[in-house]
């Protein structure tokens, strides 16, 4: 990870990994609260199989946008948006290419709507190539196997 990089006093700092886990928490007691029983692991994998993509997506352009500066993602990807695409063309593009991608498009889908769009191919690939949404994968299984542990612990 790059060192921290300068930004206004006013943004926040936070941990995509910490704020899931609170995510997954809260929807295990909402789920539980639902069937009037702690469901324990149940809920907390079922949170991470359901929602844990779309939410680290969220957080991701959040980190892009330069709203929210999160401690796992590229310190040089904070604020990307404002920062790499400052012709208006390139905005309006990459705000389509974003808005398909926070709904649960990839690379390939970009390129195959690009391609039925007659959208500027070089400008597609220089957007994606910044983008690189395939890098940004965090260790989801890693955090769960933690939490497991940890909830094994407080039952013990």
């Amino acid at each position: 990870m790059s060192a921290m990089p300068a930004v206004e006093a006013d943004v926040q700092y936070a941990s995509v990994l910490e704020e899931a886990h609170k995510e997954a928490s809260r929807h295990k007691w909402i789920e539980s609260q639902k069937v009037g029983r702690d469901l324990g692991m149940e809920a907390i994998r079922q949170w991470y199989d359901r929602y844990s993509w779309a939410f680290l997506r969220h957080c991701w352009f959040l980190h892009l946008q330069g709203i929210r500066f999160y401690v796992e993602f590229d310190a040089e990807d904070f604020g990307l948006f404002d920062r790499e695409f400052s012709d208006p063309a390139d905005r309006e593009l990459l705000r389509e290419i974003v808005e398909r991608i926070y709904h649960g498009a990839e690379n390939l889908d970009i390129i195959l709507w690009a391609t039925r769009s007659n959208l500027d191919m070089e400008r597609i690939h220089m957007i994606l190539e910044r983008l690189d949404i395939n890098a940004r994968r965090l260790p989801w299984d890693s955090l769960l196997a933690m939490v497991e542990k940890e909830t094994a612990g407080i039952q013990a």
